[in-house]
């Protein structure tokens, strides 16, 4: 893999013109993506705003760029303040304007949730992340030109109300950000619901055909287009009242809320190659 670059990311071109964006050194591995048309290039999400994002993507394209912001959680919308042209789902606009507390990010850069040093020059201690008045939103069917390349907006809710995912049908392609990823699928916050999961992922198994690729925004990427079908399976079974593998008492950490209200449990639940997360309140 390549040496890091700032000290926190690691970035490498999968494909011709899809540069990932990770950020290795915490627990989530968030990952970000660069796709490069002739004419525009598009960043899918801004990560934790640790590192100098825009510097970085600058370096890589001199490109006009777009931010689309899958959704306005916290470890996605990071660095979305250092970019002029940032779009989100409607539903989410007013989730990315108000920002992220450093009351809410104080527990973020603790030392279990690390597995590397934070670079210089970042202090954790009262960070929070400026909110950004989106300039545009996106919504479902929207085409985005980069030139040569176009991704299509597809409305995903189920993990947030307005989360999105990318697809390039020429390219056989589906960045499928927090939807389908292989770690712990959250179905953690208020406006999570498992029945639009299941609706998200239904629409999702469709294109299985037609997919070669899929790049997440957490854990290994890219991943195979098979595991919709089998991550749709396990949503369904919750949905039908499957009961958890295990439960346990777990305080609302996650997700990039600063109105979650405490949680009275976590149902976990088991599927091999994943799992889903589902909170009690």
């Amino acid at each position: 893999m390549p040496d890091l670059v700032q000290d926190w990311f690691r970035v490498w071109e999968d494909q011709p013109g899809i540069w990932v964006i990770e950020e290795p050194l915490h627990s989530e591995e968030v990952k970000s993506y660069l796709v490069l048309g002739k004419d525009r290039a598009a960043l899918i999400d801004t990560g934790m705003g640790v590192g100098d994002i825009r510097r970085l993507v600058e370096e890589i394209t001199p490109l006009p760029l777009s931010v689309i912001q899958s959704h306005a959680h916290n470890d996605h919308i990071g660095g979305a303040w250092q970019f002029e042209d940032v779009g989100i789902h409607p539903s989410e606009a007013t989730d990315l304007l108000a920002g992220q507390s450093a009351e809410r990010l104080a527990n973020w850069f603790v030392e279990s949730e690390m597995s590397g040093p934070l670079p210089p020059g970042f202090n954790p201690v009262g960070y929070s992340i400026p909110g950004k008045e989106p300039t545009r939103t996106y919504d479902e069917g929207d085409q985005i030109d980069l030139g040569g390349q176009t991704l299509e907006v597809i409305h995903a809710p189920g993990h947030s109300r307005g989360g999105l995912v990318l697809l390039d049908r020429a390219g056989r392609t589906l960045y499928s950000t927090d939807v389908v990823y292989l770690r712990s699928l959250y179905l953690l916050n208020p406006d999570s619901s498992i029945s639009d999961y299941v609706a998200t992922l239904e629409r999702l198994s469709r294109l299985v055909p037609d997919l070669d690729r899929l790049y997440p925004s957490h854990g290994p990427s890219p991943i195979p287009p098979s595991l919709i079908p089998a991550m749709l399976n396990g949503m369904r079974e919750i949905a039908a009242g499957r009961e958890p593998d295990r439960v346990e008492p777990k305080p609302a950490i996650e997700g990039g809320r600063t109105n979650v209200t405490d949680r009275s449990e976590l149902r976990i639940h088991e599927f091999g190659q994943f799992r889903v997360l589902v909170a009690v309140v």
